[in-house]
């Protein structure tokens, strides 16, 4: 109780983020809890896991503001590990000495009431705690203890979306050899014969009648094929991820609850989309 022998500072405190002892981030600052009894801050609610749906109970004793930050002397995966107790209007005993024992914290006895707003400050949470003992002193502790131990939680199940990878398909890249006729048109040249005529000058010798031949040779070309390999572009295989949208559907299950007013012959219907009980001023 050294810690909280004065009032902690809780203007603004709601909404606030909370880090661990380390700096890391935990979460958003729910609710804030006082003591009946002295009236004085013991613990908060901080929002942790997934989309901040889970508030867990965290000791303000040893703890700091900073620039509108707190700063717990604990860490995240212990404040993620407390034992999970319902931030309804009141903490329990029992469940204040089991969050004292995971915490390694000294019990400061009493039980917590929740403040009110963070803007109100210390102020707002006292008169919520009055109000809350008014209410006993109207009607017997006794009584007001049986509904509290006759109360149900009601739970419901969410989704979680994860993604598993899996083996779609294969895809193998291979050659093969075809054959095709190719077609291609080249210049090819031959040679002709075509006689000239030529008269004779005069002044040339005189030649003799007879008998005379002359041989000349014909040269022509005529294509050749041969062929040789010759690489003509790099072929190869590589994957792309490719995201879109697709729908998943599953079905969850909703606890609702219905109550029986007993004795009176009248019995109320199921009670849908109820929140926790808040202060006045929340």
């Amino acid at each position: 109780m050294a810690q909280n022998e004065k009032a902690f500072p809780v203007e603004g405190l709601q909404g606030a983020t909370a880090y661990d002892s380390n700096g890391e981030k935990i979460g958003t600052i729910g609710q804030v809890y006082v003591d009946d009894q002295l009236g004085t801050p013991e613990w908060i609610t901080v929002k942790t896991g997934l989309f901040g749906t889970k508030e867990t109970f965290v000791p303000l004793a040893g703890a700091r503001r900073q620039e509108g930050q707190l700063h717990v002397p604990y860490t995240k995966d212990m404040v993620k590990d407390a034992p999970r107790c319902d931030t309804d209007e009141h903490l329990d005993a029992s469940e204040e000495q089991r969050l004292y024992r995971h915490y390694r914290a000294t019990p400061g006895g009493g039980a917590r009431g929740r403040a009110g707003a963070a803007g109100a400050g210390g102020g707002a949470g006292m008169e919520g705690t009055r109000e809350h003992r008014a209410r006993e002193h109207r009607e017997p502790a006794t009584a007001m203890r049986g509904r509290e131990d006759e109360g149900v939680t009601r739970s419901e199940e969410q989704i979680e979306i994860g993604m598993a990878e899996y083996e779609s398909g294969r895809v193998r890249l291979r050659k093969y050899v075809v054959t095709e006729e190719v077609t291609t048109s080249v210049p090819v040249s031959h040679e002709e014969v075509r006689v000239v005529r030529e008269p004779i000058r005069p002044g040339e010798q005189e030649t003799r009648i007879e008998e005379a031949e002359q041989e000349v040779t014909l040269r022509a070309e005529r294509p050749t094929v041969s062929k040789k390999n010759v690489p003509v572009e790099r072929v190869r295989l590589e994957t792309e991820k490719v995201t879109e949208q697709q729908d998943v559907t599953d079905q969850v299950r909703k606890e609702r609850i219905e109550y029986d007013e007993g004795g009176t012959g009248r019995e109320g219907g199921p009670e849908r989309g109820r929140g926790p009980k808040r202060g006045p001023d929340q």
